[in-house]
């Protein structure tokens, strides 16, 4: 991979001071900045936004534009397809898909994409250089495009549900930042989030828990029923939000583990048959879907086919991690299961379990994704690896051919603190200690050969919520510690980290302008250089 090429040339600016701290401040890194030294366009209320006629998705690209410059800058732009314009938004093919240019002259802003995720990602550079210049723009040529194909962030609503508008917003961070996939984790031991219109007792009874644990797993509760999900058009609302965005939504249906609330809806799934409820604390438990039974499989695919409805994911996530085997190796069925199928124990079991799932899938036009233990007693070919118990699971993955997201904990867990000594200072993490400057130093390829690398599909931050319950406290671990697992994603070689301190002041300001409420330490303890 060609190291990414920053050059700034530096003239004198009539009337405008161009010192090293008014570089373009930009994030994720450019990888071309040709700054030509001189001041070149002013907005105002009259400029005008051209596009290609009839081009639908264009159209609503500059809408959402409008929309923004309008709440950060109190400008209304003007959008036309036809006579002339001054930002002028085209999409080119002969640049790659998610690729960018963006051209700053006399004669006003031109934005070509090579798709138009191009222009959108342009769109979003250019409302960095709004806040960073005002209205009064310098003569520049920003040439880009994004390292990694997949670069997300995980939420989990099991735990902790977010309403439609909360998801909007956070989904809002996620564009600021060219991410492009949002892991949507919907079901869990505390709560299943997700209508499925076949099974009415996974939102009826599943999506609702008697109460909550108080803090770090005390042994008090708050004797207050908590509950949540959401409907399939809501569901539908959000996709087409998301795609508005160039944002893709991957589902996550776990299984066969962390099932709790599906089987105190439908317990004849579990090996036992009766006695499951809503967990009401955090942790790894027991129940767990019966692999020997038929009609667990039936009970999936038919959940899955509704999944697959609502969301066009390319990719569908099936949880697999943190499945104890207690109840398998005590049910007749699942036993019998393992010798019908003469299967070694039960790893190869869960494997089996993943692997028909995984055909099912393949069956209906999507691929699988699963969380590194489903590595464990050998995984099919085609299945996709998110690596998050540090990087191991993904280098092995790789290097046997596999697909991966690299998620490792040490470096992409945004639910961990931000500061070394928490207490006092910072609201409940799950515990460990990822600040910005680890996020930042993460090396998705690091122990891999050059012929390894290309399994590498990108990388994601997650956010668990067992201890994150608004969505100020979800702004706070994500912001901005986002901005730095975004720039590793799209930037990757061209990172530095005193140059990012310096260009994170111009983002903070978007964060305020927009009421982000974001983890203030990076800033604070922070020594922006000049």
């Amino acid at each position: 991979m060609k190291r990414f090429i920053i050059t700034i040339l530096l003239l004198a600016f009539a009337g405008l001071s161009f010192g090293a701290e008014n570089l373009p401040a930009i994030i994720p890194l450019p990888r071309k900045v040709v700054c030509k030294g001189k001041i070149a366009f002013t907005l105002t209320e009259s400029t005008r936004i051209l596009l290609p006629r009839n081009d639908k998705v264009l159209r609503r690209t500059a809408e959402i534009f409008v929309q923004t410059i309008a709440r950060e800058q109190n400008l209304m732009l003007k959008i036309r397809e036809k006579d002339s314009g001054e930002i002028r938004l085209t999409v080119d093919p002969q640049l790659a898909e998610e690729a960018y240019r963006l051209d700053i002259t006399a004669s006003g802003i031109d934005i070509r994409g090579g798709s138009s995720a191009g222009v959108f990602y342009g769109l979003q550079s250019f409302r960095q250089l709004l806040a960073q210049y005002g209205t009064v723009l310098p003569a520049l040529q920003i040439e880009d495009a994004p390292s990694f194909g997949y670069r997300g962030a995980m939420l989990d609503c099991g735990r902790h549900f977010f309403t439609v508008d909360e998801i909007k917003t956070f989904i809002d961070l996620l564009a600021l930042h060219k991410i492009n996939r949002f892991h949507w984790h919907l079901t869990e031991d505390q709560g299943w989030r997700i209508e499925i219109r076949r099974y009415p007792e996974l939102t009826k009874i599943g999506s609702q828990r008697s109460e909550t644990v108080l803090g770090n797993n005390s042994p008090a509760y708050d004797g207050t029923p908590y509950g949540g999900y959401y409907t399939q058009d809501q569901l539908r609302d959000v996709v087409t939000y998301a795609a508005e965005r160039f944002i893709v939504i991957i589902p996550e249906i776990e299984m066969p583990g962390h099932a709790s609330a599906a089987l105190a809806a439908y317990p004849n799934l579990g090996c036992i048959g009766e006695g499951y409820k809503v967990r009401t604390h955090w942790g790894v438990f027991p129940e767990v879907f019966c692999a020997g039974k038929e009609s667990t499989f039936e009970f999936l695919q038919n959940v899955l086919e509704e999944v697959i409805k609502l969301f066009p994911s390319e990719y569908i996530h099936v949880g697999g991690d943190e499945c104890p085997t207690k109840s398998w190796k005590v049910c007749p069925a699942c036993q019998k299961r393992i010798q019908n199928e003469s299967l070694k124990d039960e790893h190869e079991l869960q494997s089996y379990f993943m692997l028909r799932i995984e055909k099912w899938l393949n069956k209906h036009g999507r691929h699988l994704i699963g969380w590194d233990e489903i590595l464990e007693g050998g995984i099919s070919q085609s299945a996709t690896i998110m690596s998050w118990r540090g990087t191991a699971g993904g280098i092995a993955a790789a290097r046997a051919g596999n697909k991966v997201i690299m998620t490792p904990n040490t470096h992409c867990y945004l639910d961990y603190y931000q500061t070394e000594h928490p207490q006092g200072c910072e609201p409940w993490g799950i515990g460990g200690y990822v600040p910005v400057e680890k996020v930042y130093s993460f090396d998705p390829y690091d122990q891999l050969a050059e012929t390894e690398c290309p399994y590498i599909l990108g990388m994601q931050g997650n956010i668990w919520t067992e201890y994150i319950a608004s969505m100020a406290h979800v702004e706070h671990m994500t912001l901005p510690r986002l901005a730095a697992l975004a720039e590793v994603s799209w930037s990757y070689k061209g990172r530095d980290i005193e140059d990012f301190r310096r260009r994170m002041e111009n983002l903070r300001k978007i964060y305020e302008l927009c009421g982000y409420r974001y983890a203030p330490y990076f800033f604070d303890h922070a020594e922006v250089k000049k």
